[in-house]
């Protein structure tokens, strides 16, 4: 089922509710990522990613301690 919503929908509700909209639709996206198609290029750049991290993980540093870092710099 397709529901069309028109954006002037969308601005009548609150920020709250758009928040949560947004987060419904990338939660729907998120749920099938085998659908959002990588280019040769990004493939490419994960692999180097993740061929970097299994060769040294101790190399990079957790998310909650990078966004402290951010947070407080802010």
């Amino acid at each position: 089922m397709k529901k069309n919503i028109s954006m002037s929908e969308v601005l009548k509700l609150s920020v709250a509710e758009r928040i949560q909209l947004v987060e419904d639709v990338w939660d729907s996206i998120a749920a099938i990522p085998e659908a959002v198609p990588l280019t040769s290029k990004e493939k490419a750049a994960l692999d180097l990613r993740l061929e970097a991290y299994h060769k040294n993980p101790s190399a990079g540093s957790p998310w909650r301690e990078i966004k402290k870092k951010i947070l407080s710099q802010a």
